[in-house]
């Protein structure tokens, strides 16, 4: 091969190099200048995040660690239960009693452990099977309370060996007052 051909191949070479570089960099320009930021007014909270001061069980116990949350984007359901989800799962439908309970829905409960293994700062939604919001059979609610936020259910959460407090969630669905699936 002669001296200008391979000349020519490296010139088309490092033309073809710097038009993808040149594209990859208007396209990450357009990109990144498209993602809107955070609008802080209509969204001040992290995901996972529950107004300590209006939760349920807000003054029974302290949160460690200068009060950090741990697994606030999708809770803790991997390491939160005592045993595990089939032992909550047992418990929670051996304990529950249907007291003529006759409610379809979900009931929610957002809640924070503490690093002593001890359930609080409870947020409760209550919907009906079409998601939107509702009322639900009051002595039902307490009933799933209680026992929800019973403290045998949920291990302590250690990080870097030093136990932690995180954020939980469970979801009952309820149809004419039994529990049918506990969610995660």
């Amino acid at each position: 091969m002669n001296k200008k051909k391979v000349l020519k191949i490296f010139l088309y070479t490092i033309g073809i190099i710097v038009l993808i570089i040149i594209s990859i960099l208007i396209f990450g320009k357009i990109y990144f200048n498209s993602i809107s930021p955070i609008n802080k007014e209509k969204f001040p909270n992290y995901i996972g995040y529950i107004d300590q001061e209006n939760a349920l069980l807000n003054d029974v116990y302290s949160l460690c660690d200068k009060g950090s949350i741990y697994k606030t984007h999708h809770g803790a359901p991997d390491d939160a239960f005592e045993g595990s989800k089939k032992r909550f799962r047992e418990a929670i439908l051996s304990e529950y009693k249907n007291k003529g309970y006759t409610d379809s829905g979900y009931l929610n409960f957002r809640f924070l452990v503490n690093c002593e293994g001890n359930a609080g700062w409870f947020e409760i939604v209550e919907m009906n099977l079409d998601l939107e919001e509702v009322n639900l059979n009051d002595a039902m609610v307490n009933q799933l309370f209680k026992l929800t936020s019973d403290s045998k259910h949920w291990k302590i959460f250690t990080y870097k060996e030093v136990p932690r407090n995180y954020y939980m969630y469970i979801s009952y669905r309820i149809e004419n007052g039994e529990i049918i699936e506990i969610l995660p």
